[in-house]
This record gives C-alpha cells, sequence and structure tokens, in this order.
C-alpha cells in the first residue's frame, strides 16, 4: 500500500469509528449495491481488495462502478475484520445514514406506490425480516412495519435484506401509529386468500410462526386471511407466507 493509500486507509478507520454506533452497517456488496442504487450516501466503504471489489462491479453493477470507485477505501484484512462483526465473502462494507423517522412515516402514509403495508407483528427473527424487506421491495410494496422491540434497522436484518431497505420504507412502530387502510391479518382461522382481492391500501400483518398475531391486532383487524396449506402442516416459513400473499395481491 502506497504511502498514500495507508492515509486514506487510517482516515476511513478514524471515521468508521466514529460513527460505528450510530450508523447503518451495509455488509457486502449486494448489499452496498443495493442502498446505492435506491439513494444511501455511505459515510465511509472499506475493503480488503479493491482490485476483487472493483473487477465484481464491472461484472454486476457497472452502473455504479465510477461511485464505487470514487468511495471505497482499501484497508488491511485484519483492519476490516476489527471493524465489522465477521467479513462478507466480498470483502466489503460500509457505515450510511438511517432514513429519518418521520420520512419513513409519511411515506408510510401516503403510499406513492399505491400498494399495501406488510406489518410483522413482534418478528424474532431477523434473518426473516431481512427476507421480508427484501421481498417487499421486488414486489413493490410501500413499505415494511414492524410491531415489538425488534429493530429491522439491526445489522443481520440490513444483511438478510441484501440493502433493500433503502428501497422500501421500513420502521418499527406501535399499534396505535400504524398508517390509515383496512388491516388484513393472516390466521388460521381466516377466509381463504384466493376468495379475497387485497386492496391497494391494505394493511397486511403476519405473526411470528410460534405465536401468530396478537390479540390486540386479530381485534383491530377488518379481515382474517388463511393461505392455502396441506393438512397436519402447521405453518409456512413467514417469508414465504410474505411472498404468497404479496404475489396473489400483485396478481
Amino acid at each position: 500500500m502506497t504511502e498514500d493509500g495507508t492515509d486514506a486507509a487510517q482516515g476511513a478507520v478514524r471515521t468508521w469509528r466514529d460513527h460505528a454506533g450510530d450508523a447503518v452497517l451495509l455488509d457486502g456488496f449486494h448489499a452496498l449495491k443495493h442502498a446505492l442504487r435506491f439513494g444511501a450516501r455511505p459515510r465511509v466503504a472499506v475493503t480488503c481488495d479493491r482490485a476483487a471489489l472493483l473487477a465484481l462491479t464491472t461484472e454486476l453493477a457497472p452502473d455504479l462502478l465510477d461511485t464505487i470507485a470514487a468511495s471505497v477505501v482499501e484497508v488491511p484484512t485484519a483492519t476490516l475484520r476489527d471493524l465489522v462483526p465477521r467479513v462478507h465473502p466480498t470483502g466489503v462494507a460500509a457505515l450510511a445514514d438511517r432514513p429519518d423517522a418521520r420520512a419513513q412515516r409519511a411515506l408510510l402514509a401516503a403510499r406513492p406506490w399505491q400498494a399495501p403495508v406488510v406489518v410483522l407483528d413482534n418478528p424474532r427473527n431477523l434473518g426473516n425480516v431481512g427476507a421480508v424487506v427484501r421481498l417487499a421491495a421486488g414486489m413493490g410494496a410501500t413499505g415494511v412495519v414492524t410491531l415489538g422491540d425488534l429493530d429491522p434497522w439491526h445489522p443481520n436484518g440490513v444483511r438478510a435484506g441484501a440493502g433493500l431497505h433503502y428501497a422500501t420504507a421500513v420502521e418499527r412502530l406501535t399499534l396505535d401509529e400504524l398508517p390509515d387502510g383496512p388491516l388484513y391479518a393472516l390466521d388460521p382461522e381466516g377466509a381463504d386468500i384466493r376468495s379475497t382481492t387485497i386492496p391497494d391500501d391494505a394493511l397486511i400483518a403476519f405473526g411470528s410462526e410460534r405465536h401468530g398475531i396478537s390479540p390486540e391486532l386479530r381485534a383491530r383487524a377488518d379481515g382474517l386471511l388463511a393461505l392455502p396449506m396441506r393438512a397436519q402442516v402447521s405453518s409456512y416459513n413467514l417469508a414465504t407466507s410474505v411472498a404468497m400473499t404479496l404475489y396473489h395481491w400483485k396478481s
């Protein structure tokens, strides 16, 4: 590494340590790629192999080559290991600002894409939350709301969502803070979803795989919907349930 490269690396490490406590961790190439495409502006981005990163960018995201080349700083592998909980196989990580909570709530209320909001009632698995965010972004949902104590912007959730938190509105709310719209909750006792048309302004709520929706949310629901399921199969994975429901809405 040249003297200029060493100075840049040291500056990047200082910036990382200054902001690690209040920024979103973008862990891996795909998280950085998606975040950049949907408006994130990283405070700092580092890699342990700049040449490999630029080659990967050229192959998978040539539209971002200039941006990544100009912003990512190479640091030693040992330094990267010290900055992140575990180094992603693509050897790149970044820190970015979390979207303003008021702006996120405004998006959820305004429904600019005329699409449902996915509500996750007290989810317990961050990997599932990230997978749901990824689904919501791909299907064009307005956003994903979590109820309960789990923060959907936790690094494990952002990693599982491949950075697509920036492509849709993602926020933690209380039941009383949910945006307006008819609320449909997925429940085994509900009407077959195939007999229902889900409106674009709907809130679609999903409980945890073990406990289902809470009594409070169930009482608030305008309707209960059930996914078709073979007898004696107890449940679908949360992300699978969301995918099936959003596909039904979209079709």
